[in-house]
């Protein structure tokens, strides 16, 4: 779910010329699209402890090192999942066996039921870490969390967001369409900053008025994951752009606004 996956994927129009593949195809797209939305709409509810039945600070009582244990596993699947199956020396491996038009949904797919999956078996930790009293304060933080979702789901409209979730390539592929191939751009607030959907999710995260040791166990670690992910995402883009992104990178900070550096 990132911008190097927006930039890359390119669709290989010769998988299949039957109607009925592209049609499968296309329907296959947008179930996982589908699937997805109900995934990051419970994950809000999940990290904000919101509404959904389980959330980062409900389920199993479990001793404290098997949860621990049980937790980082769960971000472990999922960061292996989300980072391999993102780089291009595997998708060039796996689209020997998957088609190349449903590659990017099947990427979602599998990420959301990762996701699922680490929703359904988190273990809460329970210890209080910081609660703010403060009302205000504390309805400012939720308002914060807020805030980060949305600059979450808006940056990814910013850079194309059916494409960056698989829809654009099946539907192109319904009508045989070509996809461009790859340019670079930096539209609205990719001029601030290099990873605004990044800095979203750790806005999301860490802004809690109540922050128990489960949720703080799950923002350091997917604190800690982004950065392996910009690492690698701009390796790949180093190699896809050369010195056009070198500059970008000297140009635009990595998170945060307005400073050359981070």
């Amino acid at each position: 779910m990132t911008q190097i996956d927006h930039q890359v994927d390119s669709l290989r129009p010769d998988v299949s010329g039957s109607k009925v593949f592209k049609f499968i195809a296309f329907l296959y797209g947008i179930a996982a699209y589908l699937v997805f939305c109900v995934t990051i709409v419970y994950a809000i509810g999940f990290v904000m402890g919101l509404v959904v039945p389980k959330t980062i600070d409900t389920g199993t009582d479990t001793p404290m090192a098997e949860a621990v244990i049980i937790n980082l596993l769960l971000m472990a699947l999922f960061a292996v999942q989300h980072s391999v199956m993102a780089r291009q020396r595997f998708k060039a491996w796996w689209t020997q066996f998957v088609p190349r038009p449903v590659e990017r949904s099947t990427y979602v797919l599998f990420a959301s039921l990762s996701l699922l999956l680490l929703f359904w078996q988190w273990r809460p930790l329970p210890m209080v870490i910081w609660d703010v009293a403060n009302p205000d304060l504390a309805v400012t933080l939720v308002t914060l969390s807020f805030a980060g979702w949305v600059l979450v789901f808006t940056s990814t409209f910013i850079i194309n967001h059916f494409e960056l979730f698989g829809l654009h390539q099946v539907a192109n592929n319904l009508i045989g369409k070509q996809a461009a191939p790859p340019r670079f751009k930096t539209p609205l607030l990719y001029k601030f900053v290099r990873h605004p959907i990044y800095l979203g999710f750790i806005i999301a995260f860490w802004a809690a008025p109540t922050m128990t040791a489960g949720h703080l166990l799950f923002a350091a670690v997917t604190t800690a994951y982004i950065f392996v992910g910009i690492a690698l995402e701009e390796h790949d883009l180093v190699d896809l752009f050369g010195d056009e992104y070198r500059q970008y990178k000297q140009r635009v900070s990595m998170l945060i606004p307005w400073r050359r550096s981070l």
